[in-house]
């Protein structure tokens, strides 16, 4: 057993220090990222936000909205085949989505019948709760041997020495970072396991920008502001879940006062999808309703208005220098 002494933070333990700046006008900040993936050698352009995978907001629904944003979406994985397969053969806003599996046998089963009809899956996420098992890094490994060229996110982790891992194993172009911070998600209260968000990207983005590669910033966001801090911090790209739960292109139950959201790890979501709650695991996940919140093209909209509002504070031309602009100043937390 050993201690951390150094302190960690959260989005809300800090505040951006504003600086002097030249920008005439928000209107002139350019919010478009392109990036050359380390392992796959590809091109990957647009708004670096991302509907989480979530089987709620990672529809096909909100991958349509935010295309004409240019923001991505993961797709959730319980999409039938039948509907992918239109999907990616039909859709013009695959260009922004992240076909998104798991590592069982019938996961990679079903990428593959969708790669192999369509020809179209060129993002994949691959998503655990725990990217900490050799078994993890070996199916990473596995769907990289399959999709030499394809761009591939793969999580989550929390911490610079799985980042090193997974990028220079050949298998992750991009590493999505967050052990327990996302609003439906209750692993630090079950399981006493996590990392403080914002200390978790700073440091991992240091690790995979040393070495060429790429993070996604995975829950945590409760605000406009926390997404500019998420790429203050040196987040490539920001996920986000609870912030466009609601939005009329969700999908799932619609209850009195608003929408049904829980966690992927909830026993709502084990109770759906895999025949209840094995005897052997606890639910990390919590169900709550929120709010509706119209069209997610309006709540977008709104994110990336704070967003250029922040580089203009801080006299970032484009989001790209956000991180460069940034200071954190330490503070109690924000209520």
């Amino acid at each position: 057993m050993q201690i951390v002494h150094e302190l960690k933070y959260n989005f809300d333990d800090v505040l951006i220090k504003p600086k002097r700046s030249q920008m005439a006008s928000r209107s002139l900040i350019e919010l478009e990222r392109s990036f050359t993936t380390l392992n796959s050698k590809r091109q990957i352009k647009g708004v670096p936000i991302i509907a989480a995978n979530m089987d709620s907001t990672g529809t096909m629904e909100i991958c349509q909205a935010l295309s004409e944003a240019y923001a991505f979406t993961c797709l959730h994985k319980f999409y039938p085949v039948e509907k992918l397969i239109n999907f990616y053969s039909c859709n013009p806003a695959s260009e922004y989505a992240f076909y998104t599996t798991g590592i069982t046998d019938a996961d990679l089963e079903k990428l593959y019948n969708v790669s192999d009809v369509t020809g179209k899956v060129d993002k994949i996420c691959i998503d655990v709760a725990n990217g900490y098992t050799e078994y993890f890094q070996g199916k990473v490994m596995q769907i990289r041997e399959k999709f030499p060229e394809a761009v591939i996110m793969a999580g989550n982790v929390a911490t610079p020495e799985m980042v090193s891992e997974l990028l220079l194993s050949g298998a992750a172009d991009i590493v999505k970072i967050g052990i327990g911070p996302g609003s439906v998600c209750s692993t630090r209260k079950v399981t006493g396991v996590g990392y403080p968000q914002l200390s978790a990207i700073i440091e991992c983005a240091d690790c995979a920008h040393g070495l060429g590669g790429l993070i996604c910033a995975d829950g945590g966001c409760k605000t406009a502001g926390d997404v500019a801090k998420s790429f203050g911090a040196g987040a490539d790209f920001t996920m986000l879940g609870g912030m466009f739960a609601g939005c009329d292109e969700c999908e799932g139950e619609r209850v009195e006062g608003g929408f049904k959201f829980y966690g992927m790890s909830s026993k709502e979501a084990m109770d759906k999808y895999c025949g209840g709650m094995a005897s052997y695991r606890a639910s990390e996940g919590e169900c709550r309703v929120v709010p509706f919140k119209g069209p997610v093209k309006n709540v977008l909209e709104h994110i990336l208005g704070g967003l250029r509002s922040t580089c203009a504070y801080v006299g970032a031309s484009t989001l790209k220098d956000l991180s460069k602009c940034t200071t954190f100043v330490r503070c109690a937390s924000i209520k």
